[in-house]
């Protein structure tokens, strides 16, 4: 749902409660009525603010000078109540402060440093692992550097960034069998049968040959122990 569609929702429930505000006639009625009612007005305050800020950032990016590379390199921690993204930029605190601008919402973030060494520099950061505070995070701008500090929403450790990054660890993590009596050996058939299957001729050559190998010991320790 796009920032004007959330708006309009907004201001469409506001009116929908002082119309139900103005009727209701109890007194605890009323008290539950004022506190949604001021739910709600904070909400589109937050979302007016947000619109506010990409239309002034819509209506001065075509006057930005210089073209715009995208920012790869970065490196972050947390505390018990922030995500620290540290952006490493040089000179980037000779500049002025209202070129270093960025935007948070509740799953994401978008910096733009705009005119530094004729070039703009761009992060945007969307998918992050859990929800952030918009109103309470901030940016600061330090010697080479900016730091962001997304608020966390909740007082939780963080194991990665981003959704993405959560889920391409959980595709890499080995298959482990939920049967705790499973025979050992199966995974090692299993694995064999893969590199037999994926190999090189020589490949196939050394397994068949190891495998007729063990059979044979097998044969000859079961004929002993008759």
């Amino acid at each position: 749902m796009d920032l004007d569609t959330q708006i309009k929702d907004l201001e469409s429930d506001l009116t929908e409660v002082l119309r139900l505000l103005d009727s209701s006639e109890r007194k605890r009625v009323q008290n539950v009525i004022k506190q949604e009612q001021q739910k709600i007005e904070k909400e589109l305050t937050q979302k007016r603010q947000l619109k506010e800020k990409q239309s002034k950032r819509d209506s001065t990016d075509t006057t930005v000078k210089g073209y715009t590379v995208k920012i790869n390199n970065y490196g972050w921690d947390q505390s018990e109540k922030f995500v620290k993204i540290y952006i490493t930029l040089k000179g980037v605190h000779k500049i002025p402060a209202e070129n270093v601008e960025v935007t948070f919402t509740e799953k994401s973030f978008d910096l733009l440093v705009k005119d530094l060494d004729g070039k703009n520099h761009q992060m945007i950061l969307k998918n992050l692992l859990c929800p952030i505070e918009v109103q309470e995070s901030s940016r600061k701008v330090k010697t080479d550097m900016v730091l962001l500090m997304c608020k966390k929403t909740a007082a939780k450790k963080w194991d990665c960034l981003t959704q993405v990054e959560k889920n391409s660890k959980e595709k890499d993590k080995p298959n482990v069998d939920p049967n705790e009596n499973a025979d050992p050996s199966d995974g090692l058939m299993t694995m064999l049968k893969k590199i037999y299957t994926e190999g090189d001729d020589e490949m196939k050559r050394t397994i068949t040959k190891a495998w007729t190998e063990s059979q044979d010991k097998k044969t000859k320790g079961d004929e002993m122990d008759i």
